[in-house]
Parts: structure tokens; C-alpha cells; sequence
């Protein structure tokens, strides 16, 4: 799994790719989990918490061109 700082260096294409990878892999995981004895349970977590940095930095992206617009449109109205 990749740290933030790498995540953060992607474009937002790469972010969205890595991100459906790594659903996919937390759910045959979780499938795993639920049929068979994991080789180690602690992969959950890890899968799940890097998912959740995935989507902090697309939102993150997300707010900033949304301020972004809002201060072109301050600046554009008299």
C-alpha cells in the first residue's frame, strides 16, 4: 500500500483506478474472510483505512476546486 504522499503525486485518473483495485481486493477479502480462515485478518484493515486515504484526497481535490471557483466568481462579480 502506498503512503499519502505517493497517493497525492497521482493524477485523479490514477487515484480512481486505484481505488476500484483496491475495492475490489477488500471485497474478495472480505469474501475470503467469510468462507475460509485469512492467512492474515490485519489486510481488512489496512485495505479499508487505505481506501478511506483514497477518498480524503479526492475530496480534498474536490473542495479545492470548489473554493477555487467560488474565489473566481468573488473576483469576476462587481
Amino acid at each position: 500500500m502506498e503512503k499519502a504522499h505517493h497517493l497525492r503525486e497521482m493524477s485523479d485518473e490514477q487515484l480512481a483506478m486505484t481505488l476500484k483495485d483496491a475495492t475490489k481486493t477488500l471485497f474478495k477479502l472480505l469474501i475470503q474472510s467469510q468462507t475460509e480462515r485469512l492467512d492474515a485478518p490485519s489486510e481488512l484493515k489496512k485495505h479499508r483505512r487505505f481506501i478511506a486515504r483514497i477518498k480524503t484526497i479526492q475530496r480534498e481535490r474536490e473542495l479545492k476546486t470548489e473554493n477555487q471557483a467560488a474565489q473566481a466568481a468573488e473576483t469576476l462579480s462587481p
